[in-house]
């Protein structure tokens, strides 16, 4: 079976023996000193150039951060400005529409006044030549209708239109007479 060894010819398994440890020591010694002086200082070298990448990195982002926040707040301000111009025109366009419409209403008075003047004027020219073309036929009837009764002809000019003038005179201060006559007995 197992051989047992005696105790005091063993060595203890967790002292190792001084010549190893001497060069263990040695060893590590030599891979500390390495370590210390050409990696570690490497290593810190690199670690430094993250930190201050990291450290950029955050302060340009706080930067690009802050510049597009003024950028945000210009847009904004623009954007303000824009529907206030905006605001400004269509109250512009609706003062000029309102002002527009005024005048063309005006305008359209005016022709329309112009038109009903015209129509008041072409009236009375026309009641006044029907009125000088009823005067003629009156006063052809009138003649002929007395020279039937007189038994003699009328028919000279100058005496047909003093007599005509005549009788439509007479006609003429009739009418208010009459008219006056009418309002008394209204009353």
């Amino acid at each position: 079976m197992i051989a047992q060894v005696p105790l005091a010819t063993a060595e203890n398994p967790l002292i190792p023996p001084i010549p190893e440890l001497i060069i263990g020591l040695i060893a590590f010694a030599i891979v500390f000193f390495f370590l210390a002086k050409k990696l570690l200082p490497n290593i810190n070298k690199v670690l430094d150039e993250r930190r201050e990448a990291i450290e950029g990195g955050m302060e340009k982002a706080e930067a690009t951060q802050a510049e597009a926040q003024q950028t945000l707040e210009q847009y904004r301000e623009q954007l303000s400005e824009a529907r206030h111009e905006a605001a400004r025109l269509r109250q512009e366009a609706q003062e000029q529409g309102a002002a527009l419409i005024a005048e063309m209403r005006a305008e359209g008075q005016r022709q329309r006044e112009e038109i009903v003047a015209a129509g008041h004027a072409q009236i009375e020219a026309d009641r006044k030549a029907a009125a000088a073309a009823l005067r003629q036929d009156v006063g052809k009837l009138a003649t002929e209708l007395a020279g039937k009764l007189v038994g003699e002809s009328l028919e000279d000019s100058a005496r047909q239109s003093r007599t005509i003038d005549r009788f439509l005179d007479g006609l003429d201060n009739a009418a208010p007479a009459a008219g006056s006559a009418t309002a008394e007995a209204a009353r």
